[in-house]
């Protein structure tokens, strides 16, 4: 998870909403996840790279990265208000990027959608999530993270021409634990009250969004 030039820590998949925090000095994090299909296909190069992290962090968009709270109740609050507020949108990624030499670190560039998450960023680093960051917000995809320069190199030439377009109709409000794992608290639909309220609705109309977009699609040649 790295909204920012930085690493991305082990990303747990299941939700444990009854383990979650309730006091106070928890780390949480919020991101966009990808359909199954461009997050296998972006895991297997990640991993064709030598980056160690394939298998643990699976594609996705950072909104907020490693943020402490005081008040677990109040960011939880927070989040799906802003949740509450987003309507469903497109996002295509395509294309390569570096934070390098800042950072070793070589990325997928979101081209559609840039805006939404750059407002949803914005919207959710207010209140209990509030402070200041090292670098501005730049929404991405990581491919290679601290690896060889040459894999670096090949990631950013390799995966030039990919491209992938879908709908994103949710956010992941996660917590980092006390062994770095970024556990899944709750998935939070855009629209609706809790991920269990209209869901699929939202899911529905997203995908029909999406058809009308020439569907959800993926090239990397």
């Amino acid at each position: 998870m790295s909204g920012n030039p930085q690493g991305d820590p082990a990303v747990a998949t299941g939700s444990d909403d009854a383990a979650a925090p309730r006091t106070e000095n928890v780390s949480v994090g919020v991101i966009l996840g990808f359909p199954p299909d461009v997050a296998d296909e972006l895991q297997r190069w990640r991993a064709s790279f030598g980056d160690p992290l394939a298998d643990v962090v699976p594609a996705h968009i950072t909104l907020v990265t490693t943020t402490p709270t005081q008040d677990w109740e109040a960011t939880r609050e927070h989040v799906r208000e802003v949740a509450r507020r987003q309507r469903p949108f497109m996002v295509t990624i395509a294309g390569t990027g570096t934070f390098r030499p800042v950072s070793p670190v070589v990325f997928i560039n979101v081209e559609d959608g840039f805006t939404d998450c750059v407002d949803l960023h914005e919207r959710l680093q207010q209140g209990p999530l509030q402070r200041e960051l090292p670098f501005a917000y730049h929404p991405h995809v990581t491919i290679a993270h601290d690896v060889a320069p040459e894999s670096l190199d090949e990631a950013e030439t390799v995966l030039k021409n990919y491209r992938a377009t879908f709908p994103v109709v949710s956010m992941g409000l996660y917590e980092h634990d006390a062994d770095g794992i970024w556990q899944l608290r709750e998935e939070l639909d855009f629209g609706t009250e809790t991920d269990n309220d209209a869901g699929s609705g939202l899911a529905d109309a997203a995908a029909d969004t999406a058809a009308e977009a020439s569907g959800t699609t993926a090239t990397s040649h």
